[in-house]
């Protein structure tokens, strides 16, 4: 959400997202950058603190003239997390978080080779939250002519940076075209690189996001269905479910999509 559109900010929180970003970096111009500091803190202050916790800020990033004004405004401004853009090595999270309460996180949006080459580091800095993937950008940095190979490896990277660093499964770029079949067929290419969030840009992508990365019926029964039978093996090295042979890796992601729904099952 543009940081200078204050009239759009309590509609961006009533959306259902999980987190609201509202924005200092490119979607506000330069001429428009500290009147949008002013309106999202004012509109910070009328919020209670659960609202406040769904908040994070976009700052520009380290090479512009408006970071260290970014950085100056932070810790006046009623936030706790902050998304800092073009992301390239793990000073640049600790100067964030030094402007941050103590409880705060930095979600790193890399967007160039640079930060995502140093995403191992990164992912391990405190207080990093999760990473994300700014892939238009990335594409630029790179000059490729669209999404493919170079594009895909560089993904997979970051959620291979955010396993290793024990972060959740990084969040994808958005889906600019407001058109349902192509949303539906980035979240798919985004969950099979291994990511496990998205950013929207309007409110009708929020519940399309929301189901893609949630189990279906379909699935959840069969995750039931394996640990049930696991749980009645005593623990055998494998077992067959479905006439499909389970053993102790499938165990774990069907134990874990439960997880994901709050799903459990009593110990017989």
């Amino acid at each position: 959400m543009p940081g200078n559109r204050p009239e759009r900010f309590a509609k961006a929180l009533a959306s259902g997202a999980d987190r609201v970003i509202l924005d200092l970096e490119d979607a506000v111009l330069p001429a428009d950058k500290a009147l949008a500091r002013s309106a999202i803190a004012d509109w910070v202050r009328t919020l209670d603190a659960g609202e406040q916790a769904r908040l994070l800020v976009r700052i520009n990033d380290a090479t512009t003239p408006w970071h260290a004004e970014d950085l100056a405004w932070l810790p006046g401004s009623g936030l706790s997390h902050a998304m800092l853009s073009k992301c390239e090595q793990p000073t640049q999270v600790a100067a964030v978080c030094a402007c941050l309460p103590a409880e705060g996180t930095v979600l790193p949006l890399l967007e160039t080779v640079r930060g995502v080459l140093a995403a191992q580091a990164i992912a391990a800095a405190p207080q990093v939250a999760r990473l994300a993937f700014g892939s238009l950008d990335y594409l630029l940095d790179l000059d490729l002519p669209g999404p493919g190979f170079a594009l895909d490896s560089a993904a997979t990277a970051l959620a291979m940076a955010s396993r290793a660093a024990n972060l959740p499964p990084p969040l994808a770029g958005v889906t600019a075209a407001l058109d349902l079949e192509q949303l539906q067929a980035d979240l798919a290419h985004a969950k099979a690189l291994g990511y496990g969030a998205k950013m929207c840009i309007h409110p009708s992508q929020v519940a399309p996001v929301h189901a893609a990365f949630q189990p279906d019926a379909q699935a959840l029964a069969w995750a039931r269905r394996v640990v049930t039978a696991w749980r009645a093996s005593d623990g055998q090295g494998a077992i067959l479910v479905d006439a499909r042979m389970v053993d102790k890796p499938v165990l774990l992601r069907a134990e874990r999509m439960l997880a994901q729904t709050g799903q459990t099952l009593s110990t017989p």
